[in-house]
């Protein structure tokens, strides 16, 4: 047996038999297995390098520059195979620009920059003004270049002057008016590149924006807001012991409260006697805007109903009215008509709620405006006035079914939002329907309908 084989040996021990196998390699096997472990991780280094360099270039040159670059080694190739003297002066010019737009690319690292917004919150249609520090951290002179600033789905240029080190800049940025919703600003990104525009270098820095574009809105009337004008509540045919609006006198029950008792009806009768009240509610109010994209003619007239929302919603959180603002929110399209989602805007303070205001968007797939007013309805039963603020699309007869999801206690105004008919006030039964042409419509319809 040589030193090449495997030995196996057994042994006998305490009635068991024990088999060991030894592999015993030779030097010239360990010097294979090493080159094979060695050539395995050169691989992976060149493989790693590749991508990195794949990458590189995928995001430095550009369509010209790799343009010109094949040209010139094509040229340049075939100017030496076949004796073109052109096409070797052709190439050598090709791969000479290249080389001269290399310089450009430097430098772009060095930059420090600062974005900075005066507000974070605006109306629709209003521009924002900002500032961007820009400060060569580098020990080397920086050459001119660029700055992308994205705002939302657009971008602004910013030129930077040479730089010397420790100098910056600073350069004012201008924001054109914007269309409601919540729009990003950033990351602010560095340019390097040549004039021809054949290599181009970028560096993003983490500084993001968000920039909250509220709707426009209108002052309502105080008195307006949810068409009651109550302080301490409104009575309700529910009876309670204890209460503000007083309604009768019983005959005492254990369990009564000595407070309650009524003390000259209990001489006049010789029997312990007791206070009896209605219930007081304090009005609350619930504002459901829909957003179906079928609801709506155009998106124009969705902006108009988010704004008479707004306004609306606006003045009851002033007011210090309770409220809930219900609208559709996004479902799958595998599930449409199976599953119901609604999403409740925050109502603590005007600033959150114009803030969730900004958020919504007309949606493709999403619950219709009744199954919302369903889950308003479901939510709390106390409801004392409820807003409907629909498109021109839907039908009063359609308009009235789906205010019937509402109790019959429960003042119900339907606000339609159509920018192409005037304005004007309909009494349907115990339903109120206000068409408004623009926004500010909706304060002179609502104030008709409190004094009427």
């Amino acid at each position: 047996m040589t030193l090449n084989d495997s030995r196996v040996a057994r042994t006998q021990t305490s009635g068991h038999t024990t088999t060991a196998r030894t592999q015993v390699t030779t030097v010239g096997g360990r010097r294979i297995v090493g080159a094979v472990v060695w050539l395995t991780e050169v691989w992976g280094v060149l493989r790693r390098a590749g991508a990195a360099t794949a990458e590189w270039l995928r995001d430095t040159v550009r369509p010209a520059g790799a343009v010109l670059a094949v040209a010139g080694t094509a040229g340049l190739v075939l100017g030496l195979v076949f004796g073109w003297v052109e096409a070797i002066v052709a190439g050598c010019l090709g791969l000479l620009l290249l080389a001269m737009a290399v310089p450009f690319l430097f430098g772009g690292r060095s930059y420090d920059v600062d974005l900075t917004m005066t507000h974070q919150r605006v109306v629709a249609g209003d521009a924002v003004d900002g500032r961007i520090v820009v400060r060569n951290v580098g020990r080397r002179t920086a050459l001119p270049g660029r700055l992308d600033v994205p705002v939302g789905r657009g971008l602004i240029e910013i030129g930077v002057p040479l730089l010397r080190p420790a100098q910056q800049v600073v350069q004012p940025v201008e924001i054109p008016s914007l269309r409601r919703g919540i729009v990003t600003v950033g990351p602010v990104t560095t340019v390097r590149g040549d004039p021809i525009g054949m290599l181009r270098r970028e560096r993003a820095f983490e500084d993001v924006h968000e920039l909250f574009v509220h709707p426009r809105t209108v002052t309502l009337p105080s008195t307006s807001a949810g068409l009651i004008r109550d302080l301490e509540g409104a009575a309700t045919r529910r009876l309670v012991d204890a209460d503000m609006s007083f309604h009768a006198i019983r005959e005492y029950a254990p369990g009564d409260s000595r407070r309650q008792v009524h003390w000259k009806s209990t001489a006049k009768t010789g029997r312990l006697m007791v206070r009896q009240y209605e219930e007081s509610r304090r009005s609350r109010m619930a504002v459901v805007l829909a957003v179906a994209a079928t609801e709506y003619a155009d998106a124009d007239e969705f902006e108009l109903a988010v704004s008479c929302a707004a306004s609306l919603g606006l003045r009851a959180v002033r007011d210090a009215r309770e409220l809930d603002i219900l609208a559709g929110s996004a479902i799958p399209r595998v599930v449409r008509g199976r599953l119901r989602a609604v999403q409740h805007l925050p109502t603590i303070a005007a600033r959150p709620l114009l803030d969730g205001f900004s958020g919504v968007e007309r949606l493709e797939n999403t619950v219709p405006v009744d199954e919302v007013c369903r889950a308003a309805v479901e939510a709390n039963e106390r409801l004392s006035v409820a807003f409907l603020v629909l498109g021109s699309t839907l039908t009063l007869s359609r308009v009235r079914q789906i205010a019937l999801a509402f109790p019959a206690d429960t003042a119900v105004f339907a606000v339609i939002c159509d920018e192409r008919a005037h304005p004007r006030l309909q009494v349907l039964g115990s339903l109120t329907v206000l068409t408004v042409g623009t926004v500010d419509d909706l304060a002179g319809l609502l104030l008709r309908g409190a004094t009427s």
